[in-house]
């Protein structure tokens, strides 16, 4: 499929994270972490720019570095914890076009914390968005039993027996694991949608029609603490070493 549409590769990249400082370019095997997802984004056989929105000077300069662009500062407002990212977006895409007079057909949003992502992945994405004209594609990992609703109990208050998440009683529910039904849960990895659905009335992420891109949870990395950075590094390592799989 080539580039034939105008696809950006969203990569938002706060300051001052709290759990782990300076997260975003902390050396994460050898390299700042999010230099991990501007690769793989500029791998990408469809994308057909890579920006990083930041409101950070200092990861503004190392994603430059890594071949990124970083043509706007990200408002304050829209670099919160608590900031939409239809919001984030659709500021990206309004200024794109109004100062360069780009107009993009697709975003593909990454966050820098996940060094697992690979080129394939956003592609396979962007090409299930484009192939089933879905207003977005949502990356989503399958459950494992343990956390299958199927699975999960709600802690009784004023009874004396236990219901699933389905609301079924423990005589109800599967007990083998061969007869559970699958079900997902979105990863983060990457989030493709439509960029006319910022121009809706009311800006959505969601449009009107939605599709999963199914995965492995052996890609799931969202790195937020120090022990989750050493274990995700000792994984990494383990499958550029073609140990793991």
């Amino acid at each position: 499929m080539p580039k034939s549409r105008k696809i950006i590769a969203l990569i938002t990249a706060r300051g001052g994270s709290k759990g782990i400082p300076d997260k975003n370019i902390k050396s994460f095997c050898g390299k700042p972490l999010i230099a991990w997802t501007i690769e793989e984004a500029l791998k990408s056989k469809l994308v057909h720019r890579v920006i990083v929105s930041t409101d950070d000077k200092k990861i503004a300069k190392i994603a430059r570095r890594y071949g990124a662009e970083t043509p706007f500062v990200q408002l304050a407002e829209l670099a919160q914890p608590s900031s939409k990212l239809e919001h984030v977006l659709k500021f990206a895409v309004d200024w794109l076009k109004k100062n360069e007079g780009y107009r993009s057909d697709y975003v593909a949003w990454l966050l820098p914390t996940n060094p697992l992502r690979s080129a394939e992945h956003i592609d396979g994405a962007i090409e299930l968005a484009i192939g089933k004209k879905s207003d977005c594609v949502i990356a989503a990992s399958e459950l494992t039993a343990s956390h299958n609703p199927y699975w999960v109990f709600e802690l009784p208050a004023k009874r004396n027996f236990l219901t699933n998440a389905k609301g079924q009683t423990i005589h109800e529910m599967p007990h083998r694991r061969q007869l559970l039904p699958t079900y997902y849960t979105k990863n983060d990895i990457v989030f493709v949608i439509n960029s006319r659905n910022l121009y809706a009335e009311k800006p959505t992420l969601w449009g009107k029609t939605q599709t999963l891109y199914p995965m492995s949870d052996f890609y799931d990395a969202d790195i937020n603490t120090p022990e989750e950075w050493i274990l995700m590094e000792n994984k990494f390592r383990r499958i550029k070493k073609g140990k793991i799989k």
